[in-house]
């Protein structure tokens, strides 16, 4: 969903438009093509995923990543004034709660 979104804030771009974003470094490396890169420009690593072999910390580690997530979401829906953006944006934010919700269950 993510990439969809943007690849149709971004589809049709001009020059002039990359530019006055400051969209134009990533667009050098990349142009409009999605590449996993945090809004830091930190590129995305397998890093990220965490485990430790034991399901309680596996558990919780897995909640606090929906937690992390449904905050970037939040984040998101504070600049964005965009409803095609912003529409996609709460249904993710919400599937974020519901996960860690289950999550906690168990």
């Amino acid at each position: 969903m993510i990439s969809a979104i943007l690849y149709q804030l971004t589809k049709g771009l001009s020059i002039d438009e990359i530019k006055a974003s400051g969209f134009d470094t990533y667009f050098v490396d990349h142009t409009t093509g999605i590449y996993p890169v945090a809004a830091s420009g930190t590129p995305f690593t397998a890093a990220y995923f965490q485990s430790k072999g034991d399901i309680i910390t596996d558990l919780h580690e897995n909640m606090a990543a929906e937690q992390k997530a449904r905050t970037t979401y939040d984040n998101i829906l504070r600049l964005a004034d965009d409803p095609d953006v912003r529409d996609p944006i709460r249904f993710l934010r919400q599937r974020e709660i519901v996960h860690f919700q289950r999550f906690g269950d168990r």
